[in-house]
């Protein structure tokens, strides 16, 4: 047992990655119930495996430091009995895509920590999900379910950048330049996320009971649509083509599997990781268009993210963080 109380940015931390575990772990509850297919049935139940083992190590550092568990989420969150909603292929889609989010918080909350234990923690939780990224992407690739991003020709020399013009995209009288591959992956892979994400709020706009939440998830959908537009028209004017929608399918069932505030948490977490991403993606994108467009998506992302928070704390459901 490690005697160094924890600080207060590992409590929290601690605290944060509690809550998408029980989260993970309840989603996946009803997607094992549901599953057809053996193959995707066998990575759900090793994910809920690994899952449940981080869960439990979560736990336990909770009891030892003498902190209370959070409530997070409970079999009141789930309804198993509720007809099939998302087929097995979106289910990978959407386990690899919530992936992609732990990977990145898993290594913020790592640079975060200093007791040895709990940086071991981090480095155990980040190689797990990294693993799972990696069979989900496989099983859907060999599916032929997922698209892979554009092949460009391979350079045969160093080139330099020689005049500032290589950075403008503003001027309606100017030609811009094509599309690098940094700003081609960053692109493709906001358009891939939106994709997901905006068949997720379709689903939980059609299953979601109050009023409020139901329109804010029609928000998202629209959110996600404009942000996969723009992605898509700025591969195209650099003649590439925008790919072809993922092969997932979500039914035409309204009997909610999920609760109201679970589905709100999920979504306010994507739009966390949406800003985030965003914020990449200007970072490392040169064309001044590129970049007006990424701060106006983070924009609207924000105002999202915030008014999401507004009605978890209106119904009830925001539970409050450890505080000093």
């Amino acid at each position: 047992m490690n005697d160094v109380p924890l600080s207060s940015s590992e409590l929290g931390n601690l605290w944060q990655a509690y809550r998408e575990k029980s989260m993970m772990l309840r989603a996946l509850e009803y997607f094992i119930e549901k599953s057809n297919e053996k193959e995707a049935k066998d990575i759900l139940q090793n994910v809920y495996t690994i899952e449940s083992k981080n869960e439990e190590k979560i736990k336990n550092i909770f009891r030892n430091a003498g902190a209370v568990i959070p409530t997070a989420f409970n079999e009141s969150d789930v309804n198993k009995d509720a007809p099939q909603l998302f087929d097995d292929n979106y289910v990978l889609m959407y386990i690899r895509m919530m992936s992609k989010v732990l990977t990145g918080l898993y290594s913020l909350h790592l640079g975060m920590s200093y007791r040895s234990d709990i940086r071991d923690l981090y480095m155990d939780l980040t190689t797990d999900i990294q693993r799972i990224y990696s069979t989900t992407t496989q099983h859907l690739l060999d599916k032929g379910v997922l698209t892979r991003p554009p092949i460009v020709p391979m350079p045969k020399e160093v080139k330099f950048i020689e005049n500032t013009s290589y950075k403008s995209g503003l001027n309606p009288f100017q030609q811009k330049r094509a599309l690098n591959t940094v700003e081609i992956g960053l692109v493709y892979q906001s358009l891939e996320t939106n994709i997901t994400g905006m068949q997720l709020m379709t689903a939980f706009e059609q299953i979601s009971q109050e009023p409020d939440v139901k329109k804010y998830f029609k928000r998202g959908k629209e959110l996600a649509k404009e942000v996969v537009s723009i992605m898509s028209n700025l591969l195209l004017e650099s003649d590439i083509p925008a790919p072809v929608t993922w092969g997932g399918v979500i039914n035409n069932s309204t009997i909610p599997p999920f609760s109201d505030k679970l589905m709100m948490y999920n979504t306010n977490l994507l739009a966390m990781f949406g800003l985030g991403s965003n914020s990449v993606g200007a970072a490392f994108s040169f064309r001044s268009d590129l970049l007006l467009k990424m701060g106006s998506i983070m924009t609207s992302t924000l105002d999202f993210a915030k008014d999401g928070g507004t009605i978890l704390i209106q119904h009830g459901w925001m539970e409050e963080p450890p505080s000093s």
